[in-house]
């Protein structure tokens, strides 16, 4: 996995915040951007935007794309966990969607949430700036602004999930697993940043064994999301065995001198899976310049 010159970057998170319980919902309705700049070479932009909290590196929010639009409006609303609102902060990027090579930054913000008053919603006209550097000479530069809506709501008592406490637990093996095995479940989340070189239609193929699973195809999308569970039933623990995760492209024009195409790929060792019962993680694809894909492993016994 490891190709000079390439690198992977693993943060090192605080285990106190890592392992602290959802306190409370960060609604966010993503209304309408205004006076956006123009990053195509036609003169328009195809925006779109994606919400993540601060401490949280594993989940985001996007919205749909609006193409060749600078004054787009979306409507948009999304439900966010929140752990620690006086740490914890709203990162809002607005990007220019392009289906071939990477987005490009139209501009950020970022909205505290100790800010936020508990079940008062607020709506915050924002300015969009290159980075959070007050120093940076380049946020004077218009940009554009978005407005967005928030409302905290925290959990009352009643309402704290109790089924967090172990990070790992898992749902049991279904009656008839073998007693020295179980079952293998994996769920393929969503890939970001995958591109063909003449066509981007991916799907996900597993194999494992000598088998192969794969999921639903999705057309024309360089972040696909699928969300698709798969089960191996094993007759004894794969501690030793390997899982390889195959993004792949297809199409069916006809004419095409290359109709599939691979957009990565990644070996998973599941001793990790079999020793933790659960790990949920976004892999660099293997052979893709900027790929990743988020997979989630679980090991059920009875």
């Amino acid at each position: 996995m490891y190709l000079w010159p390439k690198c992977l970057v693993v943060p090192i998170m605080d285990p106190s915040k890592a392992m602290k319980r959802p306190v409370g919902i960060l609604t966010v309705k993503v209304l309408r951007a205004t006076k956006l700049k123009k990053k195509d070479l036609l003169g328009a932009s195809d925006p779109y935007v994606k919400l993540k909290l601060t401490e949280d590196m594993h989940h985001s929010n996007k919205t749909t794309v609006k193409h060749k639009n600078l004054n787009p409006e979306w409507n948009e609303e999304f439900n966010i966990t929140v752990k620690d609102p006086e740490s914890q902060a709203l990162e809002v990027l607005v990007y220019d969607w392009e289906q071939v090579g990477k987005h490009d930054k139209m501009g950020m913000n970022v909205i505290p949430l100790k800010e936020l008053t508990p079940d008062e919603p607020k709506v915050l006209t924002l300015d969009l700036l290159k980075n959070m550097d007050p120093n940076d000479v380049q946020n004077e530069k218009s940009r554009g602004q978005i407005v967005v809506e928030l409302v905290y709501k925290p959990f009352k008592e009643d309402e704290i999930p109790k089924d967090i406490d172990d990070p790992n637990a898992v749902a049991k093996a279904p009656e008839g697993t073998p007693a020295a095995g179980g079952l293998l479940v994996v769920i393929v989340h969503e890939a970001q940043d995958v591109e063909g070189k003449h066509h981007t239609n991916p799907y996900v193929r597993l194999l494992f064994q000598g088998k192969e699973k794969r999921s639903k195809q999705v057309k024309k999308s360089r972040d696909p999301r699928w969300e698709e569970e798969f089960q191996f039933m094993l007759e004894e623990a794969p501690t030793n065995e390997r899982l390889q995760v195959d993004v792949v492209s297809s199409s069916s024009r006809m004419g095409l001198l290359h109709p599939k195409e691979n957009l990565g790929y990644v070996v998973i060792n599941l001793a990790d899976v079999v020793n933790n019962k659960r790990i949920n993680e976004r892999y660099h694809l293997i052979d893709s310049k900027n790929g990743r894909i988020q997979v989630e492993l679980q090991w059920r016994t009875s």
